[in-house]
């Protein structure tokens, strides 16, 4: 069993194909499938199935994935131990990202800061739901992982802080309102983000007692705008995910805050920050410092 060979298994199944790996790797489809074949063959067990040229996982296959990713991620960290022993700044650092507040508003300066402090660690991003982000932290695909919070299942870091804002057609009955109660939409048509506050909103809708008539779920902010600009339905989005040139691109949509505010805090998950890898650490200690830097800024 090699280091390359359980590297190749985790793209395999990452991307769902031999193909795909192969493209990423640089190398042949047949030496993918050799080593996943050479894999097998050691441990005894077959760990992929053709699919109609699609690669699914066995159960097995599914078990020795989580472990494979805990070897890997542990060699990775051994590597960077090594390289800062050296002086040497180098490795990966892999990062979750659920949406527009983490690529649009944090994530531009902590990877300015972080680059200019550690050029020669390479920076992986992977963009999901909320739900997929929180998945890849269990499954060890990330390092840390952009977060709604609180949350225990991880060490968590905190980043941010911002209020949930009712987003409605201008034509809408609640358009002139300058605060709204989460009982006001009661019975709309809701427009569902999957990417930034969705283990916030069905659970504070609950706590009013407010059941939401979900019409759509998606991830894409512009789409959502699009839709309720269109008077396709409203929906509850986070202050830092909208453009913030909101009024100009959208006109048709009217934000409107709730009273009481529904605050969120947003921040970096991780499974165990204190055993988390050299560049995992550092990507951390960056984000804190460049999320108060625009805090201060944004206070300015």
């Amino acid at each position: 069993m090699t280091f390359t060979q359980l590297d190749i298994f985790i793209l395999v199944a990452d991307l769902g194909g031999f193909t795909a790996a192969a493209q990423r790797l640089g190398i042949s489809q047949s030496a993918v499938s050799h080593a996943i074949k050479s894999l097998e063959k050691e441990l005894g067990v077959e760990l992929v199935v053709r699919q109609q040229g699609a690669v699914e996982l066995t159960d097995v296959g599914q078990r020795m994935l989580a472990r494979t990713r805990e070897i890997t991620g542990l060699t990775d960290a051994m590597r960077q131990e090594a390289a800062a022993a050296r002086g040497m700044n180098s490795g990966v650092v892999r990062i979750g990202s659920f949406g527009p507040t983490a690529s649009l508003r944090l994530l531009p300066a902590i990877l300015k800061a972080f680059h200019a402090r550690y050029p020669g660690i390479e920076v992986q991003i992977d963009e999901g739901t909320d739900d997929e982000v929180r998945q890849w932290l269990l499954e060890r695909r990330v390092d840390a992982g952009f977060i709604v919070l609180p949350n225990e299942s991880f060490d968590t870091v905190p980043l941010a802080e911002d209020q949930l804002l009712a987003l409605v057609p201008r034509t809408h009955r609640l358009a002139q309102r300058q605060f709204i109660a989460p009982t006001d939409l009661a019975g709309e048509g809701f427009i569902m983000s999957e990417a930034c506050c969705g283990p916030l909103v069905e659970p504070e809708f609950a706590r009013h007692g407010v059941p939401l008539h979900i019409r759509y779920r998606m991830s894409q902010v512009l789409t959502i705008l699009g839709l309720v600009g269109a008077g396709d339905g409203v929906s509850v989005m986070p202050e830092l995910a909208l453009p913030m040139d909101l009024a100009r691109s959208h006109p048709d949509v009217v934000v409107i805050p709730f009273r009481p505010a529904i605050r969120r805090r947003v921040g970096l998950g991780l499974r165990n920050l204190a055993r988390a890898s050299p560049a995992a650490r550092a990507f951390v200690d960056i984000a804190r410092k460049a999320a108060r830097s625009l805090e201060e800024r944004k206070a300015a």
